[in-house]
């Protein structure tokens, strides 16, 4: 795909942030052709290369440092010192994009937020990511992923009625927010390359997560009658009737969707549920269909149900585990994996889930050292066109 040049070919960003919103987000840019270069403290670095996700580090740095800074360039700057401040603010001239997830004030602080870089760089986009917005109450509060879950109250949508608030096992609200960051900040560079104008692209995990939530807020704003209330330990909606849920069998687990609960009853041989022929009762007698189900799938393996359903276009799927979904046959097909390597470390790793024209999104290219390109962008004097 390089060698057809890659839609971003030419656009230069600067990346201030740290850990995970920002830096993915910059990371999307990158794997799009865009030339991303990290700004980072000197000694430290990129506090997300010392957070390792499960502990797991490779060479000085954490995995998941090399999974999302992977395809990218360092360089260190003290941004309280005016040497080092004033050779930043020379690269934000001739930069195209900022990235940055500080608290709201910081930027402000040192002179570099979008008002002041826009008056170095008046075509520059600049994409901020925080974690509750820049106004209101909760906008000083630490903006992490847990935390912004929290407040949105997305851990009172899983689980069951008996369990307490269960929060997503992922940083959802970072990915997302990195999602809708690399879009906003790719839909200004179109004005941009069309009018000249640069602009500001503002986003927060707390509003990503309300937006992966526009569904059920949609409902509830219109209609306060509809609250949150979870149902049995099979349901795996809150908001959608028997059999949509998760279900126990003899080897493994069953992930059953929206389907007539009669088609399921004759397809399982269940004849209480064959009779369910009103979608009223799909609610009504939710908990009863589960058992049911639950009684009846336990009577045998998981493939040898989906032996059953598959063929009769049942909305179901196996609940793998990691170990099964990596040898699946299509984990394979789908090719989600790149391998990198930096010093003699070898790391497997995923690509860009983007595919454009056809073709995967891949590069070899590995998350870069602390400070490895300061002799190219710093001692040689030549910007970001070194």
């Amino acid at each position: 795909m390089t060698d057809l040049g890659l839609p971003l070919d030419g656009i230069t960003v600067l990346d201030f942030s740290q850990f995970l919103a920002g830096p993915v987000a910059a990371l999307r840019l990158a794997d799009l052709g865009a030339r991303v270069i990290k700004i980072e403290r000197p000694g430290t670095g990129d506090l997300g290369r010392r957070l390792a996700f499960a502990g797991r580090m490779a060479g000085d740095d954490s995995m998941s440092f090399h999974a999302m800074n992977r395809n990218k360039e360092s360089v260190t700057a003290d941004l309280k010192n005016p040497d080092d401040l004033a050779f930043v603010r020379d690269l934000v001239r001739e930069a195209d994009v900022v990235i940055q997830n500080f608290r709201p004030g910081v930027m402000e602080r040192i002179g570099l937020d979008h008002a002041s870089a826009a008056e170095l760089n008046p075509t520059l986009v600049y994409g901020s990511v925080s974690g509750y917005g820049d106004h209101g109450p909760l906008k000083d509060r630490p903006g992490q992923d847990l935390l912004a879950q929290a407040v949105s109250g997305i851990p009172w949508l899983n689980g069951s009625a008996d369990d307490p608030p269960v929060p997503i096992g992922l940083a959802i609200a970072d990915h997302l927010a990195s999602c809708h960051l690399a879009q906003g900040i790719t839909a200004l560079l179109v004005r941009r390359f069309r009018d000249g104008r640069g602009g500001l692209v503002q986003t927060s995990l707390l509003e990503s997560l309300l937006d992966l939530q526009f569904e059920l807020l949609t409902t509830r704003l219109n209609d306060p009658t509809v609250t949150v209330r979870r149902k049995g330990p099979r349901s795996a909606h809150a908001f959608l009737s028997a059999p949509y849920g998760i279900y126990p069998t003899s080897d493994g687990w069953l992930a059953i969707a929206m389907n007539p609960v009669p088609t399921i009853g004759r397809l399982l041989d269940i004849p209480e549920l064959v009779e369910m022929t009103d979608p009223a009762t799909w609610w009504e007698r939710q908990q009863e269909i589960e058992d049911l189900l639950s009684k009846r799938l336990a009577a045998r393996t998981r493939d040898e149900w989906l032996a059953v359903l598959d063929p009769a276009d049942v909305w179901c799927a196996p609940v793998l585990t990691q170990e099964e979904l990596l040898g699946h046959e299509g984990f394979r097909a789908i090719a989600m994996t790149q391998e990198l390597n930096r010093d003699g470390l070898h790391l497997t790793t995923t690509r860009s889930p983007i595919r454009l024209d056809g073709r995967r999104l891949l590069s070899d290219r590995p998350a870069p050292r602390l400070g490895e390109h300061n002799h190219a962008l710093r001692e040689r004097g030549k910007g970001v066109t070194a």
